[in-house]
């Protein structure tokens, strides 16, 4: 499994097709090498389970989660699931000299070296430990503007990369020019980070259909694992010219209606009238000052 993660440098002209969800064709490169910050950044993505995908050169790949950060040792630990221990990847990810760390916090990519990886068993548990990273790559995501498209479409047609005699038709959250988001249903096996589907379809409505090459770049549990589907992260290339002119229109269209949309709701409540304000009692009705409580030694009306 191959896994495109090194950006290109500032400025650098991106191939027709790069311009991605995560493929950052406008980079905001900042090379984060002050301590304080990549402490900050990484106990981010400890204290959100932020999933953290380790790949080698030679394309081994392991999806997991940082565990622990310690920065008095200048260590950190990544979790590693029992199932995870015979796994073939992770022997070429434990002999590689350096292996590359990629998260996706929000409308960010953070990328990192790992150097002296080491799987550390424990009684109930295992961990993968690696050295303090000495720099870490923040780019910020800026050149796509998503859309979210209305409940009843649009639908990714696609078979499934492992299993290609199972056809999908996955509901699609939201897109941009270079991507979108796909909704994987909790029946349907797992998609790796890094997995290239050579056809897919992307059908925007009854007139308009979309020929992709998609390649997954991240994926993100919408709730708890397996019961509520998961967000697949996608990059695609357009496979015909005229797919582009026809998806730019497609948006165009599509934020003109929520535009118009949002005009028409903040009219609504510009026109309703306002409540009337509640009168205040009169002070001859009201009772909570009128006479005061009678006194602990009072004397009873009727001793009788």
């Amino acid at each position: 499994m191959q896994v495109d993660t090194l950006p290109a440098a500032a400025g650098a002209a991106t191939p027709a097709g790069k311009r991605g969800a995560d493929a950052f064709t406008e980079h905001e490169h900042l090379r984060i090498a002050d301590a304080a910050q990549r402490l900050a950044l990484l106990t981010e993505l400890r204290d959100r389970a932020t999933p953290v995908l380790m790949h080698a050169p030679d394309g081994h790949a392991l999806r997991t989660t940082l565990w622990v950060v310690d920065a008095a040792a200048a260590r950190l630990a990544f979790a590693v699931a029992p199932a995870e221990l015979a796994a073939p990847y992770l022997t070429p990810l434990l002999q590689a000299d350096e292996v590359t760390a990629v998260a996706h916090p929000g409308h960010m990519k953070l990328q990192f070296a790992l150097v002296g990886l080491v799987l550390v068993r424990g009684n109930a548990s295992a961990v993968l430990q690696s050295a303090w990273p000495d720099e870490m790559l923040r780019i910020q995501r800026r050149e796509s503007f998503r859309v979210t498209p209305p409940l009843s479409a649009p639908v990714a047609y696609l078979r499934h990369p492992a299993i290609p005699d199972m056809s999908l038709a996955l509901r699609v959250l939201d897109l941009s020019l270079g991507g979108c988001a796909l909704r994987l249903p909790d029946d349907v096996p797992a998609i790796e980070p890094g997995t290239r589907i050579g056809a897919a379809i992307i059908e925007l409505d009854l007139d308009t259909r979309l020929r992709v090459e998609l390649t997954l770049q991240h994926l993100t549990h919408l709730g708890e694992p397996r019961q509520h589907g998961a967000c697949l992260g996608c990059e695609w290339r357009l496979m015909r010219p005229e797919d582009e002119r026809a998806l730019q229109r497609w948006i165009d269209r599509l934020q003109a209606r929520q535009r118009l949309g949002q005009r028409s709701a903040r009219s609504c409540a510009d026109a309703a009238p306002s409540p009337s304000p509640s009168p205040s009692p009169s002070p001859s009705t009201s009772t909570d000052a009128a006479d005061p409580p009678p006194s602990a030694t009072a004397e009873p009306a009727d001793r009788r």
